[in-house]
C-alpha cells in the first residue's frame, strides 16, 4: 500500500503543469550552508504553491556543509542545532544570513522582485576552531538598526552589529547565555519581542553533548531540574544588551520561540525534549510565566525533538516539525489555549538510513519551515532526504505533499520569504 501511495504522488508530481514566471506571488529563501561557498537560493513561489529556483546568491561567506559541529557527526543534518539563519525585515528591504562555517554574516538588499543583492559580509569576531564555526540564529532591530547574532558554542554566545545602508558593523559588546556554574551551554534560537523590549534566548544543553561508554549520547538537557532554559536581555536604548536573566523555560529542551501574530506579550515555545508546545507570556519588566506543555504522541521514542514552529496569520493553527519522527504535528489555538489537531499532520519523509536522532530512529533531519502568508501552503526542508517539500494545508491542519524540489545533501537550512 505504502509503495502504492508512493506512486501515485510522483505520478502527479509528474503530471503537475511546471511553474511559470508570469505565476509569481511571492519569494521563499533557504541558504546552501556550502562549506566552500555558502549560497541564498531564491525561489519563485506560485499561487498554488508550488516553487521554482530562480537564483543563487553568494553569501561570501562558508556553512559548515555536512559536518555538525555540535555533535562532531558527519553527515549529519541541521548543522547548528538552530532556528532563524536566514530572516528578513519585516519591511520586505533586508535578508540577512548566518554563515556557521566560518562565524560571519552576510546582509543582501531585497528588490520589489524578491532579487538579492548583497550590501554587506562581516566576520562576527569570534575565531573559528576546529572544522567549523557555530554563528546560528538572527534577530533584527529595525527600531535600532541592531542586528543580533547567536553561536552555538561560547562564551561570546551574542555579538551584535550595527546596520545601517546596508552596512554591517560589529559592536565590541559580548553577552554569554553561560552561568556561573554552568559553562559551555548551547542555546539554539534568538528571538526579539514584537516591541523590541528584550532578546530571548532558548537553551538547548547545560553542556556540550558527549558520549557514554556505550556510544549513545550524552546530552545535558536545560529545564529539567534547574528551571533556567530561557535567557531574557533587556534590550537597551541604542540596542546594546543589558544583563541576562535566567528563567523557566516552560519544558525541558526549548528550541523554538514564536510570538502570535498581533501581541507584544504572548508567545510559544516548542520543546525537544518535553515533546511539546508551551503557551508563555512576558510582561514589561521581562518575567516570564508560562501554561503546561501541550504534547505529541511520542510513543515511537522520545524524544521526538518537536523543534521548528510556525503560526497561522490568524493565530489558529501551529505547526510543529518533529526532527525525530520525520513529520509535522499540528495544534489548534483557541482563546488562548493548546491543542493537538493532527498528530502527524502529514506522512513521514525518510532520508536515506544513514542519519539517526537522538532517539535513534532513522531520520531525514526535517528542520527549518515556513508559512505562506495566506495560510495556504507550508513548506519543509527535509536535509537528509534532499528535498523541500511543499504541502497545501487544509481546513482540519492536515497537510497534503503537493511539490518536492531538490536541494543539496544534508546541509540546507534556514527559510524565510514573503
Amino acid at each position: 500500500m505504502h509503495s502504492l501511495k508512493s506512486l501515485v504522488v510522483g505520478l502527479l508530481l509528474v503530471l503537475t503543469p511546471s511553474v511559470q514566471a508570469a505565476d509569481f506571488v511571492g519569494s521563499l529563501y533557504i541558504q546552501s550552508n556550502d562549506a566552500d561557498q555558502n549560497e541564498v537560493f531564491h525561489y519563485g513561489r506560485a499561487s498554488d504553491g508550488r516553487l521554482m529556483l530562480i537564483g543563487k546568491h553568494p553569501t561570501g561567506g562558508k556553512g559548515s556543509g555536512t559536518f555538525k559541529p555540535l555533535t562532531g557527526q558527519d553527515p549529519g543534518p541541521n548543522a547548528f542545532e538552530a532556528a532563524g539563519s536566514v530572516i528578513r525585515s519585516s519591511d520586505r528591504k533586508w535578508l540577512f544570513a548566518a554563515n556557521g562555517g566560518d562565524n560571519s554574516v552576510s546582509a543582501f538588499r531585497l528588490g520589489t522582485d524578491g532579487h538579492l543583492t548583497r550590501t554587506s559580509h562581516e566576520s562576527t569576531g569570534e575565531t573559528v576552531t576546529g572544522r567549523s564555526g557555530t554563528a546560528k540564529s538572527l534577530a533584527f532591530s529595525e527600531k535600532h538598526g541592531t542586528l543580533y547574532v547567536l553561536h552555538a558554542f561560547g562564551p561570546n554566545h551574542i555579538r551584535v552589529f550595527d546596520f545601517k545602508d546596508g552596512k554591517l558593523s560589529l559592536r565590541p559588546q559580548k553577552r554569554t547565555v553561560d552561568t556561573p556554574t554552568k559553562v559551555g551551554r548551547v542555546p539554539t534560537q534568538a528571538v526579539l519581542t514584537p516591541d523590541a523590549r528584550f532578546l530571548m534566548v532558548d537553551v538547548l544543553f547545560d553542556a556540550h553533548p558527549a558520549a557514554n561508554p556505550d556510544g549513545s549520547p550524552k546530552l545535558a538537557v536545560t529545564n529539567i531540574t534547574d528551571k533556567d532554559g530561557l535567557v531574557v536581555l533587556p534590550v537597551q536604548p541604542d540596542g546594546s544588551l543589558g544583563e541576562p536573566m535566567f528563567q523557566d523555560a516552560g519544558g525541558a529542551g526549548p528550541f523554538f520561540i514564536q510570538f502570535l501574530h498581533g501581541s507584544t506579550d504572548t508567545f510559544l515555545n516548542g520543546h525537544a525534549v518535553s515533546d511539546g508546545v508551551s503557551v508563555g507570556r512576558i510582561d514589561l519588566s521581562g518575567k516570564v510565566r508560562h501554561d503546561p506543555v501541550v504534547q505529541i504522541d511520542a510513543s515511537a521514542g522520545p524524544p521526538s525533538e518537536l523543534c521548528w514552529l510556525v503560526l497561522s496569520s490568524d493565530n489558529r493553527m501551529v505547526f510543529a516539525t518533529n526532527f525525530g519522527f520525520n513529520n509535522v504535528s499540528s495544534y489548534l489555538l483557541r482563546d488562548g489555549k493548546l491543542s493537538v489537531a493532527k498528530d502527524p499532520a502529514c506522512p513521514p519523509v525518510p532520508g536515506d538510513g544513514k542519519f539517526r536522532s537522538v532517539n535513534n530512529l532513522v531520520s531525514s533531519g526535517p528542520n527549518d519551515s515556513w508559512l505562506s502568508p495566506d495560510d495556504k501552503t507550508f513548506y519543509q526542508l527535509y536535509p537528509n532526504a534532499s528535498v523541500l517539500v511543499a504541502y497545501r494545508v487544509n481546513p482540519d491542519a492536515s497537510l497534503t505533499e503537493i511539490q518536492r524540489s531538490p536541494i543539496p545533501y544534508t546541509s540546507p537550512q534556514g527559510m524565510t520569504g514573503y
